[in-house]
């Protein structure tokens, strides 16, 4: 809509809620308010404001006062323009297609709507809400208490279950704003309508406006939020100006392809970055790329692994590689639901890709992210449910900056990890939600996140065997299929066996024992389990046993050389593998000559 002349004018005082007191020029002029709503926000004494020159009509007042300027933007208050809006938007087919009819002011029931829309298949009723209450680019309705608004909805209701369609457009005179909100502070009720409305399908849309003194035009949806959490979209910029000020320089950051970001995000899986860091920098180097991956034979994937832990982690890797190579042309997809249709990709890792290597809106939402996010919001739900992560992830869907998603993810990634961290005191005093984060308002950081307690791992006890001759040393391939399949152990007795024992046993395979020696006791722990294992240090004179073949024992003979470039040790055994001389993992392949 188009206002046919403008005059701009200096704000004094409002009288009432019908006419305000201006200043033209020099002169004081009084001026009717084409809004009946208190407004108090938007006409502080001095502030600039405009009028439309209604000259030569038949009233008491020449002006009537439309929009106010705000800071450095122009909102729009006539209480009649968001009706006019939505008729142009709808004669211009941009809201509805295919109209029939649309009439304005159609009574139903006890309630007068806005407007009935009739199109080749539906009737639809639609009401309209003009929003001018703004704070921090987020907006709210209504302003003031409002019984008729709830009337309204509840009518809106009532002709949905007869067969009407029905819709409430809440038009933003305002433009650029993040999202808009029931007002529960001012009236809960209208709130808890919208949300009754929302559950019997009634369509609930907003749009801002371009605004300027002279035009009001419908423009673009902005998101509709009725559980609203107002922190949200409150820790976005400091958050922002805070990474850029300081995150971590990583090798996976530096060059952010999908690859890189790939391999790095399954590396830090349960893993220190620190301990990451060799690991990642030796992967890349024997295995760049997706095709070099799905080639590459598992025992030397497992050794490049060997020491990270989880090692189905590096399985599933090679099966998302060939999966890449025989089904996207070698290619990582872009899109977050495709990533995660791969082996070992879940929704966080896909997240990560398709933000961080792409730019595209994709939650990443991990331990970390949940931890702070329900600080953030002093929120009581166990983020150990699957029912809460998918809410984060919508969450944080909705509030990331569409032109920085890849470091709006690592931002949270890197808050996560060095302030917000998992245990001990968080660093509030360097955070950047330090002002909003409402577990530290309230002195309860310590308290969140909230989750179930963890069974107690079931505790399982262990005998190592270092075997050795003088040149070659024993190692045993574990099953297919379990806990560390497919990788390599030092010989292995079930329960703490004594010196005695042990001899017992050697002897029994055939073994001429020259020395045994007690060594330290260690602990491994696992997701589920742990081991507790004693370790015995043994010299024989020959390994090749008399009366019991290798075959029969499945073991294998190496020297140091071929144990440290070909047999994948996993750590559990890092605590026994100093004794062999053994570099274990970081990428070790290569580096012993």
């Amino acid at each position: 809509m188009k206002y046919k002349k403008i005059q701009e004018a200096v704000f004094l005082e409002r009288p009432n809620r019908f006419i305000a007191k201006v200043k033209i020029g020099e002169a004081e002029e009084i001026v009717h308010v084409k809004n009946t709503g208190r407004c108090k926000e938007l006409l502080p004494y001095g502030t600039t404001v405009y009028l439309s020159d209604e000259a030569g009509k038949e009233r008491k007042t020449r002006y009537d006062l439309v929009a106010v300027k705000k800071q450095n933007r122009i909102i729009n208050m006539d209480s009649q323009a968001p009706n006019v809006v939505v008729r142009e938007a709808l004669e211009q087919g941009k809201l509805l297609q295919d109209i029939l009819e649309i009439r304005p002011e159609t009574t139903y029931g006890d309630s007068r709507f806005d407007f009935y829309v009739k199109t080749k298949e539906k009737e639809i009723f639609i009401e309209v809400k003009g929003v001018t209450l703004e704070e921090d680019n987020i907006c709210a309705f209504p302003d003031a208490p409002s019984e008729r608004a709830v009337k309204h909805v509840e009518e809106l209701i009532t002709a949905g279950k007869e067969g009407y369609e029905g819709y409430i457009i809440f038009v933003i005179q305002i433009e650029g704003v993040l999202c808009i909100h029931p007002n529960d502070i001012t009236h809960k009720a209208f709130g808890e309508a919208l949300k009754k409305a929302r559950d019997a399908g009634i369509n609930i849309l907003a749009y801002d406006c371009v605004v300027t003194p002279e035009e009001l035009v419908l423009n673009q949806p902005v998101p509709v939020y009725l559980d609203f959490k107002k922190e949200l979209f409150q820790m976005v910029s400091p958050l922002m100006e805070w990474y850029a000020k300081g995150h971590r320089k990583l090798p996976w950051r530096e060059d952010p392809k999908a690859y890189n970001v790939w391999i790095s995000e399954i590396m830090l899986q349960q893993t220190r970055v620190e301990a990451v860091k060799p690991y990642y920098a030796g992967f890349m180097e024997e295995l760049p790329d997706i095709k070099a991956l799905a080639m590459v034979e598992e025992e030397k994937l497992l050794k490049l692994w060997e020491g990270l832990g989880y090692y189905n982690r590096a399985r599933n890797l090679q099966k998302a590689a060939i999966k890449l190579v025989e089904e996207y042309d070698g290619k990582m997809p872009q899109d977050w639901e495709e990533l995660q249709k791969l082996p070992g990709i879940g929704s966080y890792t896909a997240g990560a890709i398709s933000s961080i290597a792409y730019g595209k809106a994709a939650p990443a939402v991990d331990g970390n992210v949940l931890r702070i996010i329900s600080r953030l919001t002093l929120n009581e739900e166990d983020i150990t449910k699957d029912k809460t992560k998918k809410r984060v992830e919508k969450e944080i869907l909705e509030v990331m900056p569409r032109k920085a998603c890849g470091d709006f993810n690592q931002a949270l990634m890197e808050l996560g990890a060095t302030v917000c961290i998992p245990v001990g005191k968080p660093k509030c005093e360097i955070c950047p939600w330090e002002k909003i984060c409402l577990a530290h308002l309230a002195g309860r950081e310590e308290e969140f996140p909230k989750k179930e307690a963890k069974k107690p791992r079931t505790i399982e006890e262990k005998t190592i065997l270092i075997i050795e001759d003088e040149e070659r040393y024993v190692l045993h391939k574990r099953p297919e299929k379990g806990l560390l399949a497919g990788m390599y152990e030092f010989p292995m007795l079930e329960g703490k066996q004594s010196k005695n024992r042990v001899l017992s046993y050697l002897k029994e395979i055939g073994l001429e024992i020259l020395q045994i020696k007690k060594l330290e006791s260690s602990k491994h722990i696992f997701t589920h389990k742990e081991w507790h294992m004693d370790a015995y240090f043994i010299r024989t004179d020959e390994l090749v046993p008399k009366d019991c073949t290798l075959k029969q024992q499945q073991w294998i003979l190496a020297d140091r050389k071929t144990a440290q470039q070909e047999y994948p040790l996993p750590s559990a055994f890092s605590c026994y593998a100093k004794y062999l001389n053994i570099l274990q993992g970081s990428g070790t392949i290569g580096k012993i000559k």
